[in-house]
Order: C-alpha cells, then sequence, then structure tokens
C-alpha cells in the first residue's frame, strides 16, 4: 500500500511539472471576433498546421513573411514587365491567383485574387459575402477607386500605424473580390505597385 501511495505520489509531482499545451482550435470551433479583436486585424483562429500553408496571416502565407527578404529558394519571383525598379510583384506557381508587393528588397504586401483558394484564418476568402466579412471584421468601409457602390474597401483602423494590417475589397455583387495584407502605404494601393 506504501509502494502504491509513494508512486501515486511521484506521478503527481512529475505530471504537474511537465509542460501543459492548449489544443490548437480548428475553423469549427471559429467563432465571430469581438470588436476590438477584428479591429486590431488580428487573426482570431490559429490556423491548423496542415491548413497554415493555405492560410493568409498578418504575418504572411507560407514561408513569405510581410517585412521580410523573399526567401532564397523559394517558388515566388519576378512576374515579366515590371513597371518600376523599386517596386516589384512577385508571384508563385505554388499559389495561383495570389501575388506580393516588393519594396525596398522586403515583401509589403501580400494579395489574394480571384483565381486563389487561399483564406484567412477564419474562413473568409475570395467569393465570401459581405456579411461573412464584416461578421469577422467589422471594419470601417471607404468607397471603392474603380467599382461604384455598393463596392468598398474595408480597412483595418490600424492600417497606417506601420503594423501589418488587413484590407478587403468588396465587389458590386456584395462578395470578397480581393484580400490584401500588408503595411502602408503598400497596403492601399490600388493598382498593383501605384
Amino acid at each position: 500500500m506504501q509502494k502504491t501511495l509513494a508512486l501515486l505520489a511521484s506521478l503527481a509531482v512529475l505530471s504537474a511539472c511537465s509542460p501543459q499545451t492548449e489544443p490548437t482550435p480548428d475553423a469549427s470551433d471559429a467563432t465571430p471576433a469581438t470588436a476590438s479583436q477584428a479591429t486590431a486585424g488580428t487573426p482570431v483562429v490559429s490556423a491548423s498546421p496542415a491548413a497554415s500553408a493555405r492560410t493568409l496571416t498578418l504575418e504572411g502565407l507560407g514561408d513569405l513573411r510581410i517585412g521580410q527578404p523573399v526567401p532564397a529558394g523559394s517558388t515566388w519571383a519576378e512576374s515579366e514587365g515590371q513597371a518600376s525598379d523599386t517596386c516589384r510583384t512577385i508571384n508563385s506557381p505554388d499559389y495561383p491567383g495570389v501575388y506580393a508587393i516588393v519594396e525596398e528588397g522586403k515583401v509589403r504586401r501580400i494579395t489574394v485574387g480571384q483565381r486563389s483558394d487561399v483564406k484567412l484564418a477564419e474562413g473568409i476568402g475570395v467569393g465570401a459575402t459581405e456579411k461573412e466579412a464584416i461578421s469577422w471584421f467589422p471594419f470601417p468601409a471607404t468607397p471603392h477607386v474603380y467599382e461604384e457602390a455598393p463596392a468598398k474597401y474595408l480597412t483595418a483602423p490600424n492600417a497606417r500605424s506601420g503594423d501589418p494590417a488587413l484590407r478587403l475589397e468588396i465587389g458590386q455583387d456584395g462578395r470578397v473580390s480581393l484580400i490584401h495584407v500588408g503595411t502602408a502605404p503598400t497596403l492601399e494601393y490600388v493598382e498593383g505597385c501605384a
């Protein structure tokens, strides 16, 4: 009996000293962000490791990171017909419909477009309804430069802070047409590098 109690006491001490990890929530655990979480532009739900390669976050997409140089040996390469020597666009065959803007040798913005299956951790991707997007990101709306209302931009209030932020473009059909993550002023460019 004393050996059993001693063994149980030892196990209790060891389990108290072992590191505990929190389970990683999956998309089915996701709930809309609170206003303070959403206005900060911070993704609320962490993507599972398997989904992270196809998940756009404020940090970046796959091995491409906002504020960092393009990783050596990656599949990201410059597009043909660059319009500027100071601002370059890159894309990857691994991410159809996605391009990034590089200025001063660093990634400043990643844009997800129509042909892409990349989504935010919250499950919002191109084609999501405006209502779905606003449930996660109740950002202020501004008029779209090229499309008439109801088209608009939904931009995180912290977009000009210098930290990476989120901007969603809503088309005239009331659906997300483009998703941008990046830093100011590049985040708000309306024509690639302009």
